[in-house]
């Protein structure tokens, strides 16, 4: 499945296999055509395949090869955004509706699991926003007051109760949000698949779209052996976007996010760090994260792409940061290590497009994959079915436009996450000798 050695690391290695999929060969009808087989192509397929709708996914690589298999795991409730922020940025009626399905997108996953008795790892423990110095606890108190005005289920933790949560006391307190956990996420996009694929949908792999055509009352998605006949498009690619539609990616500006996983951890390390088994993530512009996974092995992760130069930086940064939060990792090694992009978007928030006659596309993440990705692609589908309507859908339809200086940007985030963990390797070596 690898593009390489470090693109999909532990996730890979602990995932029950894929189902089976062929490459497309030949000419195929369909009601609905997908590209992408990650987080929302597959929720779409799933929700489409289950009312009926013969649907087609399109697969250039593998089964969550993108985005979706590569993460670090944590479900979600919400945008990266504060919920003021949200619905100032969003703007009625669409914010307070956008607010409340990511609200209620992390309880969609895990029934999806469960329903679907999907072999994931799935753990509804919550996560913790963990704030770093008095500037990160400004910030999470200010997150927890808005969302308790919104009756949402999360607890400010104060500095004893969050070094209790973590087992660290690196944090001056951390915001715990209930609707939220873990979940392997390449074993997640794995039983989307299945479960879809089991509904009636077909899924090719290695089947990368060339060309697309407007065939009036149909569009032809033409492959290197085959092509779909469809009235139905969804584009469901985000930052793994190919050069078919290339105004899509040309909005969003990838950033480079890395983990590494510990060798599995004795019981009594596992009993002292993150012993509800939350999922964590930090206050800091270039943040830090991490969980467990099922063996017990510590997944860690921060800004930054695991290739040149920024390997070797980046994996002594995390081996000293771990060493920092938690002293008693000594000896701390990796046995996997990976890394991918995230589709950033100029406001932090997600970006429905219409790019043809009954063409949809969601993109641009911002690093909250899972769960928003689960139920957009299945309000894409009841947009499909008839169930809404466009002015129904959770985002208004926005024009595409193209992010200015694109590639400063993003080397701007590798290069400047590899600075970052420069000097902070370094002041956590002088912190050290001192």
């Amino acid at each position: 499945m690898n593009a390489h050695e470090r693109s999909h690391g532990l996730w890979q290695a602990s995932a029950p296999p894929a189902p089976a999929c062929e490459r497309l060969q030949g000419s195929v009808k369909a009601d609905v055509a997908i590209m992408g087989a990650g987080f929302t192509g597959l929720s779409a397929a799933l929700h489409l395949a289950q009312a009926g709708v013969r649907v087609v996914v399109l697969e250039g690589a593998q089964i969550g090869f993108g985005g979706s298999g590569r993460n670090v795991g944590l479900v979600n409730a919400g945008l990266w955004l504060e919920p003021e922020t949200l619905l100032k940025t969003v703007g009625s009626p669409y914010g307070d509706r956008l607010l409340h399905l990511l609200s209620g997108a992390p309880a969609a996953v895990y029934e999806l699991v469960a329903q679907h008795r999907m072999d994931c790892q799935a753990v509804q423990a919550g996560t913790l926003h963990c704030a770093v110095g008095a500037g990160g606890l400004r910030n999470i108190r200010e997150r927890w007051r808005q969302w308790q005005q919104l009756g949402a289920p999360v607890e400010l933790l104060d500095q004893i109760q969050v070094a209790e949560a973590t087992g660290t006391t690196a944090y001056a307190g951390a915001l715990l949000d209930r609707r939220a956990g873990t979940i392997q996420p390449l074993a997640y996009v794995r039983g989307l698949a299945r479960a879809a694929m089991r509904a009636g949908a077909r899924i090719y792999e290695q089947t990368a779209v060339r060309r697309v055509e407007d065939g009036r009352t149909h569009w032809v998605l033409q492959t290197e052996d085959g092509q779909v006949l469809a009235p139905w498009v969804i584009v469901a690619t985000n930052a793994y976007t190919s050069d078919v539609w290339p105004a899509l990616p040309a909005e969003l500006v990838r950033l480079p996010y890395f983990n590494v996983a510990t060798q599995p951890l004795d019981a009594a390390l596992r009993a002292q760090i993150l012993p509800g088994k939350q999922g964590v993530w930090d206050t800091r512009s270039v943040l830090s994260s991490y969980r467990f996974d099922q063996a017990g092995r510590l997944v860690f992760g921060s800004v930054g792409a695991l290739r040149d130069r920024g390997r070797s930086v980046h994996k002594a940064w995390a081996q000293r940061a771990l060493r920092q939060l938690f002293p008693a990792l000594k000896q701390v090694q990796f046995d996997y290590e990976w890394y991918g992009w995230i589709g950033m978007t100029s406001d932090a928030v997600p970006r429905l497009h219409q790019l043809g006659r009954q063409v949809w596309s969601f993109s641009g993440y911002n690093g909250r994959g899972i769960a928003p990705g689960t139920v957009f692609g299945r309000e894409l589908a009841n947009l499909i079915v008839g169930r809404s309507k466009v002015q129904d859908l959770p985002l208004p339809v926005s024009a595409l436009k193209p992010v200015s200086c694109k590639p400063l940007k993003e080397a701007g985030y590798e290069y400047g996450a590899q600075l970052a963990h420069f000097v902070g390797a370094r002041s956590l070596s002088g912190q050290r000798r001192s």
